[in-house]
């Protein structure tokens, strides 16, 4: 086994320093007189287990918080569980989530999760990459614990049949007797969902929809992923994996909480308006009155059979305000049509975005959400498998990981992301105090 050296080293200094410079050069030294060196290790280097009980003991000591990540590479799913375990230090965790590779048995895994940390509510699902504090990973399982200080209350309940319609009525039906409150009721600011997909179902804006209409209480989340296979994607509750499937989360935070939005695109003076659909299907015929795809390359200005090349750079977006932008990415043209990753509606008024920098606009968002609330205790991030693409086609994915130094984060690329309903090539994030 490789890399879980550079993999202690690293945790132990995020936790140790939370981002503070100072502490980080401290926590250095303090390897380095014992003899472990940082910049000696890298993810390929060769595990000494000598130094793996040194780390691990240097780790126990730094104590237990109210808040804590864990990664994992071990192979087997029990391996995998036990080291996540031993990486939760937090005294009595109220909630686990965790975001798993598709190379795992996703049933296996969900099982050996729930009984490792019953009675904590645990939930999680598949994955086309995985986030935790400042690295973007592949292969993992990650995992986040918090305990009562940060989540006051929570209960996980699950929609196992996402053709069911009222799937949603049920899930609903099952917070208002824990919380003894009608959602309808209950207040924005006190509480929030996590909502987890099946990303292969299809089923998000009319989950979503029917959500927004019982409930003010905001909903975040995403789809999950299989690693780009598009074959199988699960989510995870209660001790079970399940597909065609929705994991609904409603907590009641201890701390303030608020969110991120952000997606690296600004619109153009380019419109093009659905004239002929299938929303079932998402797909696109026409646009303004002329066939999608010839639309789509006129706006963007390049010839029909080029536009694939366009779709990442060039989505469309229905703009909320001033440049508040809710991403609809096509993802296939076939005949003269233009398959999309989320559903458009006849007469909607789309926008042709262009593309900006990832790195920047991320960094501010975070850095204004931070000035905001004082701090960020964790940070739970819902990123667009698009996203996590083009970060590494430009070979951008640590500069992506350093924004979150020093913040106990966890996330995952997904095949789409919630908030308020269903987009793409965004990354929403739940923020908490």
């Amino acid at each position: 086994m490789t890399g879980k050296i550079k993999q202690m080293i690293d945790t132990l200094i995020e936790q140790e320093s939370r981002g503070d410079p100072r502490l980080i050069n401290i926590t250095r030294t303090k390897l380095i007189v014992r003899g472990i060196h940082p910049d000696k290790y890298s993810p390929h280097s060769e595990d000494d287990p000598i130094i793996i009980r040194q780390l691990e003991k240097m780790i126990r000591l730094t104590g237990l918080s109210n808040v804590a990540v864990a990664v994992s590479r071990a192979d087997r799913e029990k391996d995998a569980v036990q080291e996540i375990r031993a990486g939760l230090r937090v005294g009595q965790p109220k909630m686990v989530l965790y975001f798993a590779s598709s190379r795992y048995n996703a049933g296996e895994l969900a099982r050996l999760m729930h009984e490792a940390f019953t009675p904590a509510a645990v939930f999680g699902c598949t994955t086309a990459g995985e986030l935790a504090n400042s690295r973007m990973l592949k292969g993992s399982v990650v995992a986040m614990a918090m305990n009562a200080n940060i989540i006051e209350d929570v209960r996980v309940v699950t929609i196992p049949d996402l053709a069911d319609p009222d799937g949603v009525n049920g899930a609903f039906a099952e917070f208002e007797q824990h919380f003894k409150m009608p959602m309808r009721d209950m207040d924005f600011q006190k509480y929030v969902g996590i909502i987890l997909f099946d990303g292969l179902a299809g089923a998000e804006e009319k989950t979503m929809e029917t959500i927004g209409d019982h409930t003010r209480v905001l909903f975040i989340g995403g789809s999950a992923g299989d690693d780009q296979k598009f074959v199988a994607t699960q989510v995870a509750a209660g001790g079970a994996a399940l597909s065609n499937a929705a994991v609904l989360v409603l907590m009641k935070p201890a701390v303030k909480f608020d969110f991120i939005k952000t997606q690296s695109f600004r619109a153009l003076d380019r419109h093009l308006v659905p004239t002929k659909i299938n929303e079932s299907t998402r797909e696109v015929s026409e646009f303004n009155g002329k066939p999608a795809v010839e639309a789509y390359a006129e706006a963007v200005g390049c010839r029909p059979e080029d536009v694939a090349s366009h779709f990442m750079v060039n989505p469309l977006g229905l703009v909320v305000g001033q440049d508040d932008v809710y991403v609809r990415s096509p993802f296939r043209a076939e005949g003269k049509s233009l398959y999309l990753f989320c559903h458009v509606k006849a007469g909607m008024d789309l926008a042709l975005l262009e593309s900006t920098n990832i790195i920047v606009d991320t960094k501010v968002a975070v850095e204004k959400k931070k000035m905001e609330l004082g701090r960020i205790s964790a940070i739970i991030n819902f990123h667009c498998i698009l996203r996590t693409l083009e970060l590494e086609q430009k070979h951008l994915t640590e500069d992506y990981g350093r924004i979150f130094t020093g913040i106990p984060t966890i996330g995952f690329s997904t095949y789409g992301e919630e908030f308020i309903g269903h987009i793409n090539q965004t990354s929403t994030m739940l923020v908490f105090r």
